[in-house]
């Protein structure tokens, strides 16, 4: 199969960018759905990786091309795994207005008194050669850390400034882009989903 165009179901310019890099040498350029007049699609599911399937096959589906797709979130041990797939809104249920800062804020005070610190990073990116395409492929990445107790650093974005990487003795805004972007739950399943394509599709 010849791929030259894959569409990125988001219009997020930082994903665009971190995953156009990592796509680079397969010789595929990577387009924003928005580009192409695709709509959102919607995301019911409980799920990353039913979530990034939906988009992806929206994607597809409005443009007659491949299609690629992420769902991310944090996962919190203490929660049960939350707040996942509701991560982007989890300052809402708390009264805070949607937003970066507010999500943080929204954490620190939800665990104020919680000694289980444990969570992950999950990044689930999901590419179908059609909407109907009965084998996606699917790659999951992973970056297990703690919540720290209050922000440091200012790289990043998201829950950066507060996920703790034991590794490394620093928060992920603390650590260079490029070392970030080498060890974050995006850049590993991005590194598999290029392996994929390379392996199945091309």
């Amino acid at each position: 199969m010849k791929v030259e165009r894959i569409v990125l179901a988001s219009n997020n310019m930082g994903k665009l960018a971190e995953l156009q890099a990592m796509f680079a040498p397969l010789g595929i350029a990577l387009v924003r759905q928005g580009e192409l007049g695709v709509p959102e699609a919607e995301e019911p599911h409980r799920t990353f990786v039913e979530n990034a399937l939906a988009k992806a096959r929206n994607a597809a589906q409005h443009t007659g091309l491949p299609a690629i797709a992420d769902d991310a979130g944090l996962c919190v041990e203490a929660f049960g795994g939350l707040p996942g797939v509701d991560t982007a809104y989890y300052a809402t249920q708390f009264g805070y207005p949607k937003g970066d800062d507010n999500n943080v804020k929204a954490l620190l005070e939800q665990m104020r008194d919680v000694a289980d610190r444990r969570a992950a990073l999950v990044s689930t990116l999901v590419a179908v050669r059609t909407p109907l395409d009965p084998e996606p492929l699917i790659a999951v990445g992973r970056a297990p850390g703690q919540i720290a107790r209050e922000p440091a650093g200012s790289h990043g974005f998201g829950f950066d400034p507060v996920m703790f990487i034991p590794a490394f003795g620093q928060t992920f805004a603390q650590l260079p882009p490029e070392v970030k972007n080498a060890n974050s739950h995006r850049g590993k399943a991005a590194r598999q989903m290029v392996e994929l394509i390379r392996e199945r599709w091309l």
